[in-house]
């Protein structure tokens, strides 16, 4: 089964998808799910979720969240739960588990998205090896070598922020079905695969900018 683990919706600050088309697109693109992860907030996933079912759709929604812990960025997975920001990555995770998280770091050597750096020690389910929005390769194949050396599960996302790159990047599940359940037991049994594209690069470009005048407009004006 294919399933995109990192996805953004209205919901987080620096989207604009809504849950209409996000669901739209992912069954354009042929995937049997998707993981909702906002910052620091897991209400979009569960709105998403309620949508895909109200709808009727054979489409699995993930409900998670993107949480911002001290040294950077941490992706639960299944919680219906908000995580309290600014925790120390530790802290952050014994949270998660209490609430039965599923717990993945997202790419952790891309400084600019406040990866996490080296996850050596943490207790983790799973190392996002391909992060889909990386302009350059190096922080993918740093996430890859070092998911190896610790013989942690690699998964794949697309850190879609616009509807139309869900799916880019996603992970291959070898779940025994399409429920939250059994695709979560899955990632943490490691049965999990890596794939997809690279997006492209003036899609980055173009939201890196717009990231870079959102901080401005926070620094001189204390407002998003």
């Amino acid at each position: 089964m294919k399933f995109d683990l990192h996805v953004h919706s209205s919901h987080s600050r620096d989207s604009n998808s809504s849950h209409e088309n996000i669901l739209e697109i992912a069954l354009k693109k042929g995937l049997d799910g998707f993981a909702i992860c906002d910052h620091d907030t897991v209400e979009g996933g569960l709105a998403c979720a309620k949508k895909a079912m109200d709808l009727g759709l054979e489409i699995t929604v993930i409900p998670g969240m993107e949480v911002s812990s001290s040294k950077g960025h941490i992706l639960v997975l299944g919680i219906r739960e908000n995580i309290e920001p600014l925790l120390s990555p530790e802290e952050t995770i014994l949270q998660a588990r209490k609430l039965g998280g599923t717990i993945i770091i997202p790419h952790p050597f891309k400084s600019s998205s406040h990866g996490i750096g080296s996850f050596e020690g943490l207790d983790i389910d799973a190392v996002e090896v391909f992060n889909s929005r990386c302009l350059f390769n190096g922080a993918n194949r740093k996430a890859l070598t070092e998911a190896k050396r610790l013989g942690i599960p690699g998964v794949a996302g697309s850190d879609s922020h616009i509807p139309e790159m869900v799916g880019q990047a996603y992970t291959e599940i070898d779940a025994s079905e399409n429920t939250v359940e059994a695709v979560l037991r899955a990632i943490r049994e490691g049965k999990v695969a890596p794939a997809g594209r690279s997006t492209p690069a003036p899609i980055i470009l173009e939201q890196m900018s717009g990231s870079v005048k959102r901080k401005l407009k926070r620094k001189l004006f204390g407002k998003f």
